[in-house]
Order: C-alpha cells, then sequence, then structure tokens
C-alpha cells in the first residue's frame, strides 16, 4: 500500500529537524530548534480535520468516481472527444481503479490521524467526527472493491505490507466503530472543535444522526443476503435518534470561494473555472437520463443539466457512441442544481438519500412508519434539495402523475416496493453518489430497462466490482494474490451481491 501523502509530508519535516540538529548537544539553550517547523508533534488532530473533511466531500465529486456516473447512465462524453475503450466496453485493467484507491486510502489516512492525535490529546467527540466520516469512505471501499487493507492499515511500523480484511468483517467492525463514535459524542465538547467542525459547526446531535444513517446504509447494502438480521442494530438506531431527516445534510465548506483551487470541489469539476471557462469540456449530460427524465415529466432535468451552450432543449450523449454524438456546444453541462456555485457546499450525504434508506427499511419491517408516506417525502426533499422552483406542489404533481413514482405502482411485495424506491433514489442521485446507485444496481436490479448500458459494438456486461490496483500488485502483492488468481470484474461479487 501506498504510503500516503501527509506522511509523507511528516517524514520530510522530521527529516529537516533532525539534518538541522545532527551534532548538536540537546540543552537549555538550543538556538537550532525552529518552532515555525512543522513535526508530527506539533501538526494536530485539529489542524488536519478541516482538510481530511474537505477531502471526503472532494472525493465524492472527484473525476476518479466518473466511470460510475458513465456507467450509471447519468454522464457522457460530448462528441468531440474519442469514447474511452476500456471503460465503454466494461473491459477494464488492473490499472483502472489505481488512483481512486490511492486518493481514498490518502483521506483515510489523514481521519486516522486525526482519529489517534485526537484521543491522545482526550478529545473524543473530534476522535468521533473523524471516525463517521472515515466510516463513509470505508463502506464505498468495499462496495468497490470488496476485501481490502483494513485493520492493519496505516500501521506501517508493525505491517510493512497490510493484510486484507474480509468485506463482511468490515462491515461488522464499521458497525462497532459507529457505535463507539456515537458515544463519543456524548463526550463533553472541548478545544476548538465547534470552530474546525466545517461539516456539522459542532452540532453534536447532527453528527450522531449522520453515525445512525451510516449504520442503516450497512444494514440495507446486506437486505438481499439470506437470513440477514438487522434487529439488533437497529434497535441501537432507533435508541440513539434516529437518522438524517429534512434538511439534515451533511456538507462540508471550509469558505468555499472563486479562485484557483479553493472552489467547491464538484462545481471545480464540472461547473466553471475561476475564469468562467467549463471545468470540463468533455463531461455532458447523458441522454438516457435525459430521455427518462423528459418523458416522465421530471422537472428536475433544469437542475441536473444546462441547456447547450448553442441553445436549444437540453440534450445528452450516448454513452459508447464512437462517431455521431452532438458536440460540447450542442449538448449539456451539469446544471445548477449540483454544479451551481463555487461557494456551495460540498455534499457528504445529503438528506433525501437518507430518507429513501429510512423509506425502504420501513417497507422491510424494519422500522415503524408508513411506507408510502416516507418514500414520497424523500422524493419531496430530493426536489427541494436540488432547489426546484415550487418544489414541493412540483413534486407532489410528479408523485401524482409520473407512473415510475406514483405509490400506486409499487407493487405488493417487500422485493417490488424496495426496487420502486430504489429507482427513485437512482433518480434522485444523479450525480451526486454514483457508487449508492451502483451498489442499489447490483443489490436489486432496480432500473427497468438496459437503455443506461454502453453501445459499443464490442461491449461485455457491466462490472459487478472493480480489480484490485496494480500499484497492491508492486507493493504489497503476496496479500493482494492471496485474495484469488480468478478475480473478474464480471463474477467476483462483493458479499452482499444476491
Amino acid at each position: 500500500m501506498k504510503k500516503f501523502k501527509i506522511n509523507r509530508r511528516i517524514c520530510g519535516a522530521v527529516l529537516a529537524v533532525i539534518v538541522a540538529c545532527t551534532g548538536c548537544k540537546k540543552g537549555w539553550l538550543d538556538v537550532n530548534e525552529d518552532p515555525n517547523r512543522a513535526t508530527d508533534a506539533n501538526i494536530t488532530a485539529e489542524l488536519i480535520f478541516p482538510q481530511a473533511a474537505h477531502s471526503v466531500g472532494a472525493r465524492l465529486a472527484s473525476g476518479n468516481l466518473q466511470f460510475i456516473q458513465n456507467w450509471m447512465g447519468y454522464m457522457s462524453a460530448s462528441g468531440d472527444f474519442a469514447i474511452q475503450q476500456d471503460e465503454t466496453t466494461y473491459n477494464i485493467d488492473f490499472t483502472f481503479g489505481d488512483v481512486l484507491w490511492q486518493n481514498n486510502y490518502n483521506v483515510l489516512f489523514d481521519l486516522y490521524l486525526v482519529k489517534q492525535k485526537a484521543l491522545a490529546a482526550e478529545n473524543q467527540v473530534l476522535a468521533g467526527a473523524a471516525m463517521i466520516l472515515s466510516a463513509r469512505l470505508w463502506q464505498d471501499m468495499v462496495d468497490i472493491y470488496g476485501n481490502i487493507p483494513y485493520s492493519q492499515a496505516f500501521q506501517s511500523n508493525s505491517y510493512r505490507q497490510p493484510a486484507y480484511d474480509r468485506a463482511q468483517d468490515i462491515y461488522a467492525d464499521l458497525q462497532k466503530s459507529l457505535d463507539t463514535a456515537i458515544t463519543y459524542m456524548k463526550a463533553a465538547t472541548v478545544g476548538s472543535f465547534n470552530a474546525i467542525d466545517i461539516v456539522n459547526k459542532g452540532d453534536k446531535t447532527l453528527w450522531t444522526k449522520f453515525a445512525n444513517t451510516l449504520k442503516l446504509r450497512l444494514l440495507i447494502r446486506q437486505s438481499e443476503m439470506a437470513g440477514f438480521n438487522p434487529g439488533s442494530e437497529i434497535a441501537k438506531i432507533q435508541a440513539n435518534g434516529g437518522v438524517l431527516e429534512a434538511g439534515q445534510s451533511i456538507d462540508a465548506n471550509p469558505g468555499y470561494v472563486n479562485e484557483n483551487n479553493k472552489q467547491s470541489p464538484f462545481y471545480a469539476n464540472y461547473g466553471l473555472t475561476p475564469a468562467g471557462a467549463q471545468a470540463s469540456t468533455s463531461t455532458r449530460a447523458n441522454r438516457y437520463f435525459v430521455n427518462l427524465l423528459n418523458t416522465h415529466g421530471d422537472p428536475r432535468i433544469e437542475r441536473f443539466y444546462n441547456p447547450p451552450a448553442a441553445g436549444g432543449p437540453i440534450t445528452g450523449t450516448t454513452y459508447g457512441l464512437a462517431a455521431g454524438n452532438p458536440d460540447g456546444n450542442h449538448s449539456s453541462t451539469m446544471g445548477p442544481g449540483i454544479a451551481g456555485s463555487a461557494t456551495q457546499n460540498q455534499w457528504i450525504f445529503p438528506s433525501f438519500e437518507s430518507m429513501f434508506l429510512k423509506a425502504e427499511a420501513i417497507v422491510r419491517g424494519w422500522l415503524p412508519g408508513n411506507a408510502q408516506t416516507a418514500y414520497e417525502a424523500a422524493v419531496v426533499e430530493s426536489f427541494v434539495w436540488l432547489g426546484v422552483e415550487n418544489a414541493v406542489p412540483e413534486a407532489q404533481a410528479y408523485l401524482a402523475d409520473a407512473d415510475i413514482a406514483n405509490w400506486a405502482n409499487a407493487g405488493s411485495t417487500v422485493l417490488q416496493q424496495a426496487r420502486f424506491i430504489a429507482f427513485q433514489k437512482y433518480i434522485a442521485l444523479c450525480a451526486i453518489d454514483p457508487v449508492e446507485a451502483w451498489s442499489d444496481l447490483r443489490r436489486l436490479n432496480m432500473i427497468p430497462d438496459k437503455g443506461y448500458i454502453s453501445v459499443n459494438t464490442t461491449r461485455t456486461s457491466i462490472p459487478v466490482r472493480l480489480l484490485y490496483p496494480q500499484s497492491e500488485y508492486t507493493t504489497n502483492g503476496d496479500n493482494v494474490r492471496a485474495q484469488g488468481e480468478n478475480i473478474n470484474q464480471f463474477d467476483s461479487k462483493i458479499f452482499w451481491q444476491p
């Protein structure tokens, strides 16, 4: 495994101090010690946390996930660019997910440092916040790769080549970690936590609800496993205040401004540069999703996408089409609901996503409540979150008029209703959380047609996972090869897949 970015900075700073002090006897008057030089001792948890929290949001907004955006029918390349053969055929190799793996582990290492340093300073609340954010990324890593280094990760003094933990064991440990984080949130706030908390501004109740929502997300993912019983974990969620509700989104914002390297991450990747140019000249709306929204009169289309620069209606491109797609001026960029401002909050977990999870949990009999009411509230919250004009009446009209949204068409079985909810969650998650949408597809196969599939004539089938990255075979070869020589992206399912 890579020994990550902050680790390198710390090591470099410590080395500089060692070199500066070589040959100098440490005494009561030591003029060679620079109090302004960064060392592991003076890089505190409070200094690391804001950047780490920002980076969690940046990972969700990252171009590293664009392949999933494309696979799920949300985005597609403009006709100005050649299609990417490995991605559009799904014939990916060991290098395909390398950057995603390394970047996610970089952020997880930062959060690990926050936890360790916060606990050493007896700052349980800050440690808990780091653990909750870590759980958000750890689950994504398991859902993308399966077994991964977890329990031995970041402990390079003891484990130069960390072993891989079973994906199912990581899920179980994340539940325990979130329980501990919730307990930490009950401690007294100390130090500067309220000031450095760029996520919830020191609101420990919101942090606890976020942790509960992640606990439910872990459970929902395993819902199609035979004999799975979430009862004890559901009881903890209820006892600790439940999940995120309307208006309770988890976002990061350290003070984004419209300057280079200071814009909100999703806008920086898919909006406009500070100079007003397109941040991504290749990324456009996917024709499948544009047609899906138009067919059912969904007003969210104008929040997800912009009209083309050349004018005319919102227009997508066909994913995997080698020639014939409209060029960048005649196809649509990401819209104001998701790429509205350089200063916008960067989402980490939107409120409506939690509400869709709750609705499915009610359908499955895990939580009390009325499934239709909970589901419709989630759809309404999606409209509100995106900033649709007259959001509530527009959402209510959509729920009444669109056959794919009207609960009367949800079916009578648990699986039918779960798929109905998940399909609407898929629509609501356009460009916002593609990993969740891909996971639901692998879990429930809830998209009723195959229009999102690449039209590349040599395509295979959409992968069920990524392959382990080449960097792991280079630096941690024995442990990654121990996962099996026959792992492939089409048949080697994540443990929770039916």
